[in-house]
């Protein structure tokens, strides 16, 4: 049984609790998504989380709890994913980064390790996400890039996606471009500070959004109408309308996964 299979042999014994006092470890964290089925632990697919909290408990020897600052979907990558961890306070931090390396590079990159400050929360503390969506638009696919971006081979009017960023700006009920989560009482409101669509040449566009926090599916439900916007599917002008509507119906259909990466996670004095 490899590392990355979520279930423990049966002759494997769990780790046991600290017996010591405890500190807490920032991780900054980069992965690429295309095989987990998201970053929350769960037993019974392999996850991001998962693969990270085996890995971290094998090197500390007791049981280990990681809260991330987002927690990205199936197939969606993450260059500045941050997480948190009490461990045992006797833990040699260049020692676990390199442990962390060796047994899940290249697909989960361990790029820093730190002390947290007091009072630290990977997902409570951050103040912003920021998120990148990358799409290629030539005719012909690059299998170099097929894995990190979404191919559209028709035209695409960049003007008008840039034009349609700006009804986003500000905070908003996104019930339009979100999955909403079973029972009641969840709130679809987000603050986003910018998003903006960035020419890289060569067919390359970025799409980059920053928000306060974001609800599941929300960028990319928000790349699939800017793109549907672009291929002249729908009118710039349409997207103040359906922002206001709250119906989903009136969106287009998210954007594939793999274009998504969790670029850069924000905190007070950062």
């Amino acid at each position: 049984m490899t590392l990355f299979e979520v279930d423990e042999p049966q002759d494997t014994p769990a780790p046991a609790a600290p017996s010591g006092p405890l500190v807490r470890v920032r991780l900054l964290v980069a992965y690429h998504g295309a095989g987990f089925h998201g970053f929350a632990p769960n037993r019974q697919v392999r996850t991001v989380g998962g693969v990270l909290t085996e890995a971290i408990e094998k090197v500390v020897g007791s049981p280990v709890t990681v809260t991330c600052a987002g927690r990205t979907d199936t197939g969606v990558h993450a260059w500045g994913q941050v997480v948190h961890a009490d461990l045992p306070e006797d833990v040699d931090l260049g020692t676990l980064q390199k442990s962390l390396l060796r047994m899940l590079a290249p697909e989960v990159v361990v790029r820093a390790v730190d002390v947290a400050p007091e009072g630290f929360d990977a997902r409570r503390t951050a103040v912003a996400r920021l998120y990148r969506y990358t799409v290629l638009n030539r005719p012909t696919p690059d299998p170099f890039l097929a894995a990190t971006t979404w191919h559209v081979p028709d035209p695409l009017d960049l003007r008008a996606m840039r034009l349609a960023c700006d009804p986003l700006i500000g905070e908003h009920d996104f019930s339009s471009f979100c999955r909403r989560p079973e029972g009641e009482g969840h709130s679809m409101t987000r603050r986003v500070v910018a998003a903006d669509w960035v020419d890289l040449g060569e067919g390359l566009l970025r799409f980059d959004i920053e928000a306060s926090a974001f609800c599941h599916q929300m960028v990319r439900s928000l790349v699939g109408t800017l793109v549907a916007m672009g291929l002249g599917r729908l009118r710039a002008g349409e997207m103040a309308g359906i922002l206001r509507s709250q119906d989903r119906s009136l969106a287009a259909q998210p954007a594939p996964p793999h274009g998504l990466c969790l670029w850069e996670v924000r905190y007070p004095g950062t």
